[in-house]
């Protein structure tokens, strides 16, 4: 079984994944009436499971999408390019260095094996 710091950036992974598909859907629907921009959140749920010391909890750390509560534009849409634009760059990065992260711990575990 993966150790928790595994587990940890595979889940990080995977929230950083959802999050760039929702910052694509938003910019795909910035002209969309009515279209509220999507939110992805799952870095608390995440650090609260590896505080707790769990791989079980890790592993079932919440991805959670939730609709924006920022205010509309007059056709009822709020999706904010600027702030879309500069989320996928945040992400990007975080995406890139959490990667980096999981790449060292393997080849750790390839030297050790070696």
């Amino acid at each position: 079984m993966p150790d928790i710091t595994t587990i940890a950036l595979h889940t990080a992974l995977n929230g950083l994944q959802a999050r760039q598909r929702a910052i694509a859907d938003n910019i795909a629907n910035i002209n969309t009436p009515h279209y509220l921009a999507n939110k992805v959140s799952f870095e608390d749920s995440l650090a609260q499971a590896v505080d707790s010391g769990s791989a079980a909890g890790a592993a079932g750390a919440g991805i959670l999408t939730r609709k924006s509560l920022e205010p509309t534009r007059e056709d009822g849409n709020n999706v904010n390019l600027d702030e879309e634009t500069l989320s996928n760059v945040n992400t990007g990065l975080s995406y890139q260095t959490v990667l980096s992260a999981m790449n060292s711990k393997y080849s750790l575990l390839k030297t050790a094996i070696g």
